[in-house]
């Protein structure tokens, strides 16, 4: 078994690499789930088929320890027992030598429930039919915050504008489906797996088997993007319950249809948003009433929540605010973490919704939004100082100079590029092509919310000199495809002034290295990569020549970061990365179609510790993020299912979609990230889709105000503003100036 996986990243381009499917294991079982068919229900009454010899189902009453999956609150069963709250939960786990035979037997099972109203929307979840899925209003977690004096504020206002938002569900379609194998081995359960946080799947595997004789480790793992954090205990809980009785290897391996149906996603959020703004054009008051489709149960959704109420008002600087939001529960699959991990959500709703305000107000969107942005002297939503130097204006200057977006933007509205209508033509007709450019400013908190950091993680790192003063990494963070490995190796590298080949990483092994907490919420870099650093100070300042050293090193949180739970005031997060995208598109006003034609992101992650690697995941999370505003549609029928079920229907961006993406870095060093670097892989995913949802309106004169922003949402949108401009009489056949009107 390797304990090394510095040459991950060759064995991976050249196909070397042994992914969870390409591993052999003797005496191996396959495993297949038996999962509810039943939205919601009681489970009524189960027969079971005869089993052929070396074929078993478990199930609830074979778990020894707690039937539970410790994902924050203790509310998911790894096995279903006596409810189902949505299509595709786990009931049993059948094992067996043969697939085919495993297939068979699971067609046998009958279940019978007896059937609840369910409810798949925010709005069915309000309604109570049959009563509550969880507690008794089905609110699974709820905060509220306060900034200045909401009331006061509103009394200065001469304009108040309303406006709802929304965003829809995202697939991850990492390009490797999940799977793990289990097997016992010196007297531990060890399961292998395509997974982003290994002592996670520990601690469940802990929890269901009472006993914490237990192993995780990573595989090489094709992409995870959050999908591989939380749901890889969905696996390893029946996995690990079932090889504890057999003693034998067992293995799960998704298809890609099953993958999409069941496993989690993004959470579908709706904002609603009443701002008040004064006869100086400021905005002086802002309430934002927001709700979380959490699915089933809470899984990660009250982190989602909290991230989403602490960074509500985005880079903006509103001096009265209130912030309340809700996670619902619902009878659909769990949502869960998902890149930026709901600042996507909040960055494109609140972009969107400020745009729209100064379309509104008449004023210029570029230089509205910039007389509201943060600076140094501000303070947070939560009440704290700016910690550094805030350099919006200056990323902002440069996208704006890299896009030639001020030329553009006028160029794009000239009065004849949005006018041509007359009796005879529809809107679309008379058009034909338009091109449009719109922009977004966002940020991303770094590292997991308020004081979690040092009070529920406190990571561990650790640096193991040999003899022959080579040096090993021990570190729990997983490369899921982001350039971790190589990056951390060049943080000791640099430090102790070595050669990279020097410096070799551990596999992320629960039997090896110490937890440094899980691979999300851009803490890799400037939680573990800074105590990486420190440890690696000290080992240069202690080396002895020849002679085998270790370094053990425990995160502490800076002074400046204070945080108050109870009041949710302080610093939200350690460090704060910033992000402004440009986007350019040419939208085909008869189908609404939407090329992209130009993409420019300009980032302040403090100071790059490797430019190219951070290259990748700019042009990753962009191309991400413009499909999750344009063509990434995922749909929940009436049944309880979705409707997209394979990458034939659920379509993401090809590199045929997506221009070469000009992207620059500014310069601005972070004190307590190594080498002065920030988080970026999540703040790459945050401005997109509002930056694109911006070039479409520009380009068709008709607001938007949700996503995907599909063709067919833009025709809609177009033959809307078509019946407004013929019943106004701006379509030519009456009085008007042609020029499309302005409004939600």
């Amino acid at each position: 078994m390797d304990t090394v996986n510095t040459h991950f990243k060759w064995e991976e381009a050249t196909g070397a690499a042994k992914y969870i499917a390409d591993r052999h294991y003797e005496g191996l079982l396959e495993g297949r789930f038996y999962r509810s068919s039943c939205p919601r229900g009681r489970i009524k009454s189960v027969t079971l088929p005869t089993l052929p010899d070396g074929y078993h189902i478990f199930g609830a009453d074979d778990v020894p320890g707690q039937n539970v999956l410790p994902i924050v609150e203790i509310d998911w069963p790894a096995f279903a027992e006596q409810e189902v709250r949505f299509v595709g939960q786990v009931i049993f786990l059948v094992v067996g030598p043969d697939p085919d035979v495993v297939d068979e037997l699971l067609g046998e099972i009958a279940i019978e429930y007896t059937p609840l109203e369910p409810a798949y929307t925010i709005e069915q979840s309000k309604a109570l039919k049959d009563g509550a899925i969880h507690a008794d209003d089905n609110v699974l977690d709820t905060h509220m915050l306060h900034k200045g004096d909401i009331d006061a504020g509103f009394a200065t206002a001469v304009t108040i504008i309303e406006e709802t938002c929304s965003t829809g569900y995202q697939e991850h379609i990492y390009l490797e489906t999940q799977g793990a194998v289990c097997y016992p081995l010196d007297g531990k359960i060890v399961l292998e797996g395509s997974m982003q946080c290994p002592w996670y799947v520990h601690h469940t595997m802990a929890v269901v088997l009472g006993h914490d004789n237990v192993r995780a480790i990573q595989c090489p793992t094709g992409g995870g993007f959050g999908g591989k954090e939380d749901f890889p205990d969905v696996l390893a809980a029946p996995l690990a319950v079932a090889v504890e009785k057999l003693q034998q290897p067992i293995r799960i391996i998704f298809e890609r249809g099953e993958d999409i149906a069941t496993t989690s996603k993004r959470h579908p959020v709706t904002f609603h948003y009443k701002t008040g703004v004064d006869a100086d054009g400021k905005i002086v008051a802002m309430d934002i009433k927001f709700d979380v489709n959490a699915g089933a149960y809470l899984s990660l959704s009250g982190i989602v929540l909290q991230r989403s109420i602490t960074t509500a008002t985005n880079v903006y600087d509103i001096p009265n605010v209130r912030v309340e939001g809700h996670a619902w529960a619902t009878n659909t699959v769990p949502t869960g973490a998902f890149r930026g991990f709901g600042s996507p959500q909040n960055c494109f709703c609140m972009e969107t919704h400020i745009h729209h305000v100064a379309k509104k107000l008449g004023v210029d969107p570029v230089a509205f939004k910039q007389q509201h942005f943060l600076t140094s002297d501000s303070h947070s939503l939560t009440g704290a100082e700016i910690f550094g130097d805030l350099v919006l204006d200056e990323m902002l200057q440069k996208v704006l100079d890299m896009s030639d977006y001020q030329r553009k933007f006028a160029e794009f509205n000239q009065p004849d590029q949005k006018q041509g209508f007359n009796q005879n033509q529809s809107q679309s007709e008379g058009l034909g092509k338009q091109k449009g450019i719109g922009f977004a400013v966002f940020q991303h908190g770094c590292g997991f919310a308020g004081d979690l950091e040092d009070t529920l993680v406190r990571a561990k790192v650790k640096l193991l000199k040999d003899a022959e003063d080579k040096v090993q990494i021990l570190a729990s963070n997983t490369d899921i495809g982001q350039g971790l490995s190589l990056t951390f190796r060049k943080i000791v590298a640099d430090t102790l002034e070595k050669p990279l080949d020097d410096i070799q990483i551990a596999v992320p092994d629960t039997g090896i290295v110490p937890d440094s907490g899980p691979t999300v919420a851009s803490r890799s870099i400037l939680i573990v990569g800074y105590i990486l650093e420190k440890a690696a100070k000290k080992l240069k300042k202690s080396w002895i020549a020849g002679e085998k050293q270790v370094l053990e090193e425990v995160y502490c949180k800076p002074d400046y970061h204070q945080w108050d739970q109870n009041t949710y005031q302080g610093n939200a997060y350690q460090a704060t990365s910033y992000g402004v995208n440009v986007v350019e598109v040419e939208v085909d006003m008869a189908t609404g179609e939407a090329e992209i034609t130009g993409a420019w992101a300009v980032y302040d992650i403090g100071k790059a510790i490797d430019s190219t690697i951070f290259r990748g995941q700019i042009e990753g999370g962009l191309v991400q993020a413009l499909g999750y505003g344009s063509c990434e549609k995922l749909e929940m029928t009436q049944d309880g299912v979705f409707a997209q079920r394979s990458m034939a229907d659920y379509v993401i961006p090809t590199a045929l979609d997506v221009p070469a993406i000009g992207s620059d870095l500014v310069d601005n060093p972070y004190p307590y990230g190594p080498n002065g670097a920030k988080g970026g892989g999540e703040l790459t995913h945050n401005g997109g889709a509002a930056a694109f949802v911006a070039a479409v309106e520009n380009a068709i004169g008709v607001p938007l105000s949700s996503i995907p922003a599909t063709p067919e949402k833009i025709c809609e949108a177009l033959a809307s503003r078509t019946t407004e401009l013929k019943g106004s009489g701006l379509d030519g056949s009456g009085p008007g100036n042609g020029a499309p009107k302005y409004e939600d």
